[in-house]
């Protein structure tokens, strides 16, 4: 009996070897890659966005907004290959009307299947929400707020070469000193290429705490001590940061002391 058992556990174990093999190289030779990903969001976006703007009553070509995408599966650790909810694209255009942020462009969110097509959802903040109003005044569905594609799965796989920097943002709300004066701030580093990298010059009012430096991979989160106490009665402190890789906020970060 004892032999059996053993028998069935081996087999069962070079089973679960054997499917995990076949997972991991199914998705390494997927047709679902970041370079046929961009190509075709690119296009596919571009089209949408020139039928939004007829809507609009306005003219554009697909080829005058000369759209980009970067592309990135699961964050920096994985590879960008294979379907899943959790690709994420950078894209900037050219559109006069609608200047991008400073990061230079606005994220994508893809759900990509196994049988080469894909959703977007797009950033409202740039592309509008799911209605929207046309040239006669009528509320209509916005082309571009969520749409599909397809891609051949023997098109183009050579790297387009796009790459945009990760955008540096600071997470906390408010600044909550302990006993001491101590406090943390929490940032966050987006999407990317290289990750978010530099210095931040802290103040709490006149009072100058000091230099922290940062060094965030890509789509992470960390809390940094400040460099020096928060002193007694300072109702807030700013945050002003300075880039060596990656984007961060245009102007300093001003956030409020927690029970001051």
């Amino acid at each position: 009996m004892r032999r059996t058992i053993l028998v069935i556990l081996a087999a069962l174990v070079a089973v679960i070897a054997l499917g995990s093999a076949v997972v991991a190289t199914s998705g390494d030779t997927s047709t679902v890659t970041r370079p046929r990903l961009e190509r075709s969001l690119t296009t596919n976006f571009a089209n949408q966005y020139a039928d939004q703007a007829r809507i609009q009553g306005r003219r554009i070509t697909p080829a005058s907004l000369h759209a980009k995408a970067m592309c990135d599966k699961a964050g920096a650790e994985n590879n960008d290959v294979g379907p899943g909810g959790d690709w994420n694209c950078l894209m900037s255009w050219t559109d006069p009307e609608v200047p991008m942020p400073p990061e230079g462009y606005g994220k994508f969110e893809l759900n990509v299947h196994s049988n080469d097509c894909y959703t977007v959802g797009s950033p409202s903040k740039l592309t509008g929400f799911l209605t929207m109003t046309d040239a006669e005044g009528r509320e209509v569905t916005n082309p571009v707020f969520e749409f599909d594609g397809c891609f051949d799965p023997n098109g183009d796989n050579t790297p387009t070469g796009v790459v945009f920097p990760s955008l540096l943002a600071v997470a906390s709300t408010t600044i909550t000193p302990d006993a001491h004066g101590n406090a943390g701030v929490q940032l966050t580093c987006g999407s990317g290429a290289k990750g978010c990298a530099g210095t931040i010059a802290v103040t709490a009012g006149d009072t100058k705490l000091g230099t922290m430096p940062f060094h965030l991979a890509e789509e992470s989160t960390q809390t940094l001590q400040l460099p020096a106490p928060v002193p007694d009665g300072a109702a807030e402190v700013t945050f002003t940061v300075q880039m060596s890789t990656g984007v961060g906020p245009p102007k300093p970060v001003t956030l409020p002391v927690q029970g001051s």
